[in-house]
C-alpha cells in the first residue's frame, strides 16, 4: 500500500474504499475544511449490526496502520453501537441505524440524514 499521511484525498478514498469492500450503508462524507479545525473530512457510515459496526473498523485501523498512519484513535469499538476512529485528517463515525439515527450528527452539519437511515425507514419505499 502507498503511504498515505499528509494527503487527506487519498485518506479519505482509503477509508471509503474500505467502508465499501465491508458493506457500509448510508456512507456520507462531509467537508469541514473552512468550517472546522478538527480535520478535512468526516464520514458517517451505517452497519447493521454491533457484530459489522466492530469488524468494519477493525478493517479500517489494519489499512489505516498498513498505509502508514502511525497515531490513530478509536473509541467504541467493544461494544459496535457508536465506533470513532480519528485518522487525523479524516474523522469516521461508524453507527448502527438506531443509534445513528439517535444522535443525527448529519443534522448538525446542516446536513438530512439518509433515508435508509431514518428510524423505522421503509427499504421498500
Amino acid at each position: 500500500m502507498q503511504d498515505i499521511t499528509g494527503n487527506s484525498r487519498n485518506l479519505l478514498e482509503l477509508v471509503r474504499n474500505s467502508l465499501e469492500d465491508d458493506k457500509a450503508e448510508d456512507i456520507v462524507v462531509i467537508e469541514l475544511a473552512g468550517k472546522s479545525s478538527i480535520a478535512d473530512y468526516m464520514i458517517i457510515a451505517s452497519g447493521n449490526s454491533s457484530r459489522q459496526v466492530s469488524a468494519m473498523s477493525d478493517h479500517l485501523l489494519r489499512g489505516l496502520k498498513s498505509s502508514g498512519m502511525k497515531s490513530i484513535i478509536a473509541e467504541g469499538k467493544e461494544r459496535g453501537d457508536w465506533v470513532l476512529v480519528d485518522a487525523g485528517d479524516v474523522v469516521v463515525h461508524l453507527f448502527r441505524p438506531e443509534v445513528r439515527a439517535f444522535y443525527n450528527l448529519e443534522k448538525m452539519w446542516g446536513l438530512e440524514l439518509p433515508e435508509s437511515a431514518q428510524p423505522f425507514a421503509s427499504k421498500d419505499a
